[in-house]
């Protein structure tokens, strides 16, 4: 279904909504125990047309929102295009919108190349699956490119958060806002540790980085190396407030990073202005962190150690990469997810105190089986 801007496919109770301007998911709504659950986030100017009118910012910040795609990841210092890549500021046509008996695909495509390929998007739905699966499809191109999901979601009262295994977490050389006039961050940078309630912070103590907000007015980044024996790589985040869990689901073969974007208040200028507030990225990578497209491309610490940083794209043949996003109820009592396992046409997820719960799931997608 389109609507101007932006178009929509749905499944007996799923619901996504492409904004075509610039790739982003606007709406990704499930509807359980007679609720709808909407776990992503949007950002608060994308109605403001001071800010969405002006070329001066780059389309992935004006239309700020729910999920997008990157390639490349953060810089783009080999092929000139904004931050993140033309896929996350450039607009997308519908292809094609295939019915399949419980659900239907949508296919979009890039109207601008990524080093020379067609990039198409693909989306599906399944009826009573709390989840959207996404496909990004490189056809041709040539060259290597660091790539990654842009997932966000909220918290207006807390929430606690957890992960499958990691081999270490870090943050890059720099803080991404260290210039007092304009931002604040509050972590060491740079730094290596394994135990995520022990970040180190900038001031000696350390942060609990499984529980949201560790701080306030900041703006902090860091990168989560998957152990890459998981066979599923997860990130959950509860939020109790909001009686939902918001889930991300990957291939650690396709995304082997989960980075973690802390923005709340700590950035001053347009379009921030300090209201972005309450904000976390988890964004699935195949990238050298932040660092950009030529750091991920050339021999660096990750690399070095084994840890793939970048896409290589095939000029006769088609790469793609795949992961999935899900918006679950809540259980009565639930704190914090212990576990998540896939079991054939079911996902399982367990609290810390014990407890699970089983909903619908396609696992043969990540698994490409």
């Amino acid at each position: 279904m389109s609507d101007g801007h932006f178009h929509t496919i749905e499944a007996s109770g799923v619901r996504a909504t492409l904004d075509l301007r610039g790739g982003h998911v606007r709406v990704f709504a499930t509807e359980q125990d007679g609720r709808r659950i909407e776990p992503l986030h949007t950002a608060p100017w994308v109605d403001d047309r001071t800010i969405v009118e002006d070329e001066t910012i780059d389309a992935n910040l004006r239309f700020l929102s729910g999920d997008f795609f990157c390639a490349p990841f953060s810089t783009s210092d080999v092929e000139e295009a904004p931050p993140h890549g033309w896929p996350a500021n450039s607009p997308w046509t519908l292809l094609d919108v295939e019915p399949f008996a419980g659900g239907q695909t949508a296919r979009y495509e890039l109207v601008k190349r990524v080093l020379g390929a067609r990039l198409v998007k693909e989306f599906t739905v399944r009826d009573g699956h709390p989840f959207l699966y996404e496909r990004h499809v490189f056809i041709g191109g040539e060259g290597h490119i660091p790539v990654a999901n842009h997932a966000m979601t909220r918290f207006d009262g807390g929430g606690r958060l957890s992960f499958s295994p990691k081999r270490f977490a870090t943050t890059p050389e720099g803080a991404i806002e260290s210039d007092p006039a304009r931002g604040r961050s509050l972590l060491a940078y740079p730094s290596r540790f394994t135990d995520l309630t022990k970040a180190p912070r900038a001031d000696g103590t350390t942060a609990d980085l499984t529980v949201y907000p560790f701080g306030s007015r900041h703006e902090d980044f860091l990168s989560l190396v998957e152990v890459p024996e998981n066979p599923l790589g997860w990130a959950a985040a509860i939020r109790p407030d909001k009686r939902d869990i918001f889930l991300s689901l990957k291939n650690p073969a396709d995304y082997p990073i989960t980075m973690m974007w802390f923005s709340n208040g700590g950035r001053d200028y347009q379009p921030w202005n300090g209201r972005h507030v309450g904000v976390l990225g988890l964004e699935e990578g195949r990238s050298y962190a932040g660092h950009g497209h030529k750091a991920s491309i050339a021999p660096n610490p990750w690399s070095d150690e084994g840890i793939p940083t970048s896409l290589h794209l095939d000029p006769t043949g088609e790469v793609d990469v795949r992961n999935v996003i899900g918006g679950l109820a809540l259980p009565e009592g639930w704190t914090r997810v212990a576990s998540v396992e896939a079991r054939g046409s079911e996902l399982v997820l367990v609290d810390e105190a014990g407890g699970s719960v089983t909903v619908p799931y396609d696992a043969a997608f990540l698994t490409r089986a």
